[in-house]
Parts: C-alpha cells; sequence; structure tokens
C-alpha cells in the first residue's frame, strides 16, 4: 500500500466519473446537485454531514466513497478523533441503513415527535 492511495483512488474516481458524465450528462449532474444539496449547512452542518457519509462508505465498503468523504473532511477540519470515533459507529452498526429502513425509521420519529 503506497502513501498515497486514497489519493490515487480520488484521482482516478474523479475520471472515471468525468468519463462517465460524457455519456450520461445529465444523470452525473442530477447526483452532483443531489450531493451538494444534500452536503449544505443546514440544520447539521457539512462536517456533520461528511462525518455520516464517511460512516455509509465504510459500512457500504466503498473506497472511492471513503476517498472522496475522508478528503473533504480534512479539508473542512475534521479531527481524527472526531473520524475515529465517526470509524467507531460504523463498525457498531455494520451494514448501516437501507432505504427501507429509513423510511422505517421517519415514521417511528414521527411517531414519538406526535403531540
Amino acid at each position: 500500500m503506497s502513501d498515497t492511495q486514497y489519493q490515487d483512488t480520488f484521482r482516478k474516481t474523479v475520471g472515471r466519473m468525468k468519463d462517465l458524465a460524457d455519456e450520461i450528462p445529465d444523470v452525473m449532474k442530477g447526483f452532483q446537485d443531489v450531493g451538494a444539496a444534500a452536503i449544505a449547512d443546514g440544520v447539521l452542518d457539512a462536517k456533520t454531514k461528511e462525518l455520516i457519509a464517511l460512516a455509509l462508505g465504510v459500512a457500504a465498503r466503498c473506497e472511492g466513497c471513503v476517498a472522496f468523504h475522508a478528503r473533504a473532511l480534512s479539508k473542512l477540519g475534521a479531527t481524527r478523533a472526531e473520524v475515529a470515533e465517526t470509524l467507531g459507529v460504523a463498525i457498531q452498526m455494520g451494514g448501516g441503513p437501507s432505504l427501507m429502513w429509513a423510511t422505517e425509521a421517519l415514521a417511528a420519529f414521527d411517531e414519538f415527535s406526535a403531540k
């Protein structure tokens, strides 16, 4: 393993994504727009959202995801301790949420929040 493994993964993936964007530009633009909207500061800040994304990338065993989100966290000033604690949650959760369980979690939240 080289000292730049994930930097290399990031660069290769960006190149491959550009190649794919040449073939399906609307899909790739849509994906980019969703990503930007999802990570934008809101009730949760961008760093917190990127920590979540990193945990999901780990749970999904996605090397490109790990590279992208680790890079973003570095740029956002995350600490090693913050990332380590996030990884602890990813380890605990294993497979992570899926779409079906996300809908169930939202329904449960709504039920518990009802006054």
